[in-house]
Order: C-alpha cells, then sequence, then structure tokens
C-alpha cells in the first residue's frame, strides 16, 4: 500500500488509474453483480471511460441479497476464497451481509494504518476498543490493523459501560475507538461511578486517555460535539469515516480539526448533485462545491464497490491543508444524509445541523428528533433529557421552560425555524455503543 503523504496529485491519479484498470478487469471477468448491472445498462467494458460507468445505489445491493441470499451476486469468486464476515447495522434499512477474501481483508487493515497514522497513533499507545465485537464491521478492522501495526489492543467487548470505564484505567489505555455517542456515554457514566464511595474521580478515571478515535456517525468533526467529547475526556478527537460496504477511507489529521482527508491512493472519490446524479467538476472549477459522496473502493477485489452512492452530504475543502498532504479534505466532515434530509417550513434542514446546536447546551443530556405532519405541515419534535431534572416542581418546570426558550432561539437563529421542546425522564432515551437512532418520523398530531 502506498502512503500518500509523499505522493504528488499526479501520482495519486496515476495509482488510481492503475488500480481501477485492474479492479475492472477482475470483476469484468467472474463477478455476477458488476457483469449484470453493466450489460443491462449496455456498457461495454473494454471501451467505457470510468466516469461513464452507472451509478450504484444501496437499493440495489438489498434487491440483489434478496435476489440471491444470503449474500448476494457482489462476489468476485466462489465463496470458499472468503474469510471474513460482517453486516451493516441497519440504521436506513435492511441489514446487508458482507464477505471479504483475506487479501481484501488486510487491504483494510492497511487504510487503518493509514488512518491511525493520520490520527497520530504512537508507538507505545494501548488501544481500548469498547464495542460489542459483533457482526457489525465496526472497529472489527481498526483492533486488526492496530495490532498488525504492534500496538497494545484492549479488547471491551461483553461488558457493561461501568467495567469498560474499570478496564481502560486499570490498563492504562491511551487511545479509545467508539462512536460519537457513547465517548459522550462513557463520559456520562464516568460521573456516575465517581459518586460511589471509594471509586475515583471521573478526571483520574480517564486520564490515561490522550486520544478518541470516533466513527459511526456524524459528530467527531460537529465542533460542539467534539467539544463535549474532549471535555468529558480531557482528550483530543480524531474524526474517521467508512461504511460496511466500501471499507475505512478517511480520517481526520491531526494538523487540521474539523475534516476528513479522503484516503485516495484506496478510492476514487467523487462529489454529485444528489437531485440530478450528475458529478461536479472538481478539478476545473474553485467554486465551493457541496454534494453526495460516491465512492469506488480500489482494494477490495472480493467484494467491490464501484461509484457507490454513499447518501453522504460532504463539502469539498480547497485549502491546502497545514499536514502538507495532497489528499481530498472534506470540510466539516460528514455534514449529513440525503435520506436525513427534513423541510421544515420551507428550509431544508438536516439533523446534525440541529445536533450541532443543542451540544451547545451543557444542560443537554440526550435528545431525540421526530419529524411530525400537522394539517399537511412538518414539523419538528425534540425530545430531551437536561440536567435540570424531569417533575412537576414549579422551580424545576421554570428552568426547562427557559432553557427551552434559549434552544428554540438558538435553532431558529440559525436554522429559521422553531422546534418543540419536550421535557422527558433522565435514562428514558435510547443510549447505543454504536450508532444512535435519534430520528423518528410519523403524521398525525403530537400528543
Amino acid at each position: 500500500m502506498t502512503g500518500p503523504r509523499s505522493l504528488s496529485r499526479e501520482r495519486i491519479q496515476e495509482t488510481q488509474s492503475r488500480r481501477v484498470r485492474e479492479l475492472l478487469r477482475a470483476v469484468g471477468a467472474s463477478n455476477r453483480f458488476w457483469q449484470s448491472k453493466w450489460r443491462a445498462a449496455g456498457v461495454n467494458l473494454a471501451e467505457a471511460e470510468f466516469s461513464k460507468l452507472p451509478l450504484t445505489t444501496k437499493a440495489e445491493l438489498v434487491e440483489d441479497h434478496n435476489a440471491h441470499p444470503p449474500y448476494g451476486s457482489n462476489l468476485t469468486f466462489e465463496v470458499g476464497a472468503y474469510s471474513r464476515f460482517c453486516q451493516t447495522s441497519g440504521t436506513t434499512g435492511q441489514p446487508l451481509r458482507w464477505l471479504d477474501t483475506p487479501e481484501s481483508w488486510q487491504w483494510m487493515l492497511g487504510c487503518w494504518e493509514q488512518i491511525f497514522e493520520l490520527a497520530g497513533l504512537r508507538a507505545d499507545d494501548r488501544v481500548a476498543f469498547p464495542f460489542s465485537f459483533g457482526p457489525f464491521l465496526g472497529f472489527w478492522a481498526a483492533f486488526e490493523g492496530a495490532a498488525r501495526m504492534g500496538r497494545l489492543c484492549l479488547p471491551c467487548g461483553g461488558m457493561s459501560s461501568e467495567a469498560r470505564l474499570k478496564f481502560i484505567e486499570e490498563n492504562q489505555a491511551t487511545v479509545v475507538c467508539c462512536t460519537p455517542t457513547y465517548a459522550l456515554r462513557l463520559a456520562e457514566v464516568a460521573v456516575d461511578l465517581a459518586k460511589q464511595p471509594g471509586n475515583s474521580t471521573a478526571s483520574e478515571m480517564l486520564k490515561s486517555v490522550r486520544l478518541l478515535i470516533v466513527a459511526g456517525e456524524p459528530g467527531g468533526s460537529v465542533a460542539s460535539i467534539r467539544h463535549k467529547i474532549e471535555a468529558g475526556w480531557g482528550a483530543r478527537v480524531i474524526d474517521h469515516w467508512g461504511m460496511t460496504e466500501v471499507g475505512p477511507l478517511a480520517a481526520e489529521c491531526v494538523a487540521n480539526p474539523g475534516g476528513l482527508h479522503i484516503l485516495e491512493t484506496e478510492c476514487i472519490a467523487e462529489l454529485i448533485d444528489p437531485a440530478t446524479a450528475q458529478p461536479f467538476d472538481l478539478q476545473n472549477t474553485t467554486a465551493p462545491i457541496r454534494g453526495e459522496l460516491v465512492i469506488t473502493n480500489l482494494g477490495r477485489i472480493g467484494s467491490p464497490m464501484i461509484r457507490y452512492r454513499t447518501g453522504d452530504i460532504v463539502e469539498l475543502d480547497r485549502q491546502p491543508c497545514p499536514c502538507g498532504r495532497p489528499l481530498m479534505r472534506l470540510k466539516g466532515g460528514i455534514l449529513g444524509r440525503v435520506d436525513d434530509m427534513l423541510t421544515i417550513r420551507g428550509n431544508n434542514v438536516f439533523p446534525t445541523a440541529v445536533e450541532a446546536i443543542l451540544r451547545e447546551f451543557p444542560e443537554v443530556i440526550e435528545y431525540q428528533f421526530e419529524a411530525v405532519t400537522r394539517d399537511s405541515m412538518p414539523q419538528l419534535r425534540i425530545d430531551v433529557e437536561t440536567t435540570v431534572g424531569f417533575s412537576n416542581s414549579e422551580s424545576e418546570t421554570k428552568q426547562f421552560t427557559l432553557l427551552a426558550e434559549r434552544i428554540v432561539a438558538a435553532i431558529h437563529d440559525r436554522l429559521h425555524f422553531r422546534p418543540e421542546i419536550v421535557a422527558v425522564p433522565t435514562l428514558s432515551l435510547p443510549r447505543s455503543e454504536l450508532k444512535s437512532q435519534r430520528m423518528r418520523r410519523r403524521k398525525g398530531t403530537t400528543p
């Protein structure tokens, strides 16, 4: 795997061209999914330009898995050649089962080595992985990638949050890999544990950790969420992006918070207009570009994705990065998802934009959105757990009312609509070590 730090843009593009030719040659010869897709689109692979190949959607993958259970037909080799199994989390629909050959798996570990290098992983780091180690790809490849680099890896599967915190403290972990939501949850649990007699303070419990690498949901690049995690842990946050379908392919660098570098030696990244599916010209314009991220991975030959619509909305950052890498950079990380966008009072709103505002209020512990249609008008209800409590006492009711007014004012000032803010009991909203389900949609009248 070629390291990107010393490569020029020309060398990166040469590497991409060579590897995409190798990829198309391999899958065109034996992969039934791509053969069928390109045949239906009238593509002559020997003559077609890469940019003219049809885009690929999640719906196509779901349909293919239903037609060819249990793994679909995106298999370049016979099933016996595959050694790794994972499946998507199912956050946006039916879970997909995914297989990898030993060679494809090693490619993903190499991607994680680049991500760890971007994050500034040190030779003496001890890396803790507080996740379930279930079939979700999650941090499986991160765990094995760090182990391949010779780092001490601490598995925290099958433990409660309390046990994981004690495990991290006892083993003096210096790096933690988890979702942004779970990082906040662990910091919250540390505060609760510190109230028990004989326990360390929260800061002492977490003091060995210098770095958190977060992924799985937009948050690590959102300033208010990042600051809340960093304040809770007293440690630096590094954001990372990947998908089960495409692999781990982007991360923030130490030198420049609030954005993601794409691992362009390992993939081809495009931006398209999500409404028209037309690609933006990234080379011949200096104008700001915001669109849907499209990915072709170049090393997962056994089950590749070619021109895959990720559904993630991103913005191209044209400023040179202080780290000196010539890799494409996404300003602000993942800004939202195409299928999560709401239209409230004529405004296009991504839940991540609302979340960024909510996290600016230290009184807000957890929240959940509900898009409600009343009298044909879409509105947003936000259920919130807060530190001011949940009771019928006059003082707490007054405190919450004042807090709700401040939240509504902040959202109206920046996003130009007024949500409904509803107090809910402490710990009534779901917590997850993986992706949190914070959006609900329904029609009718809110009780």
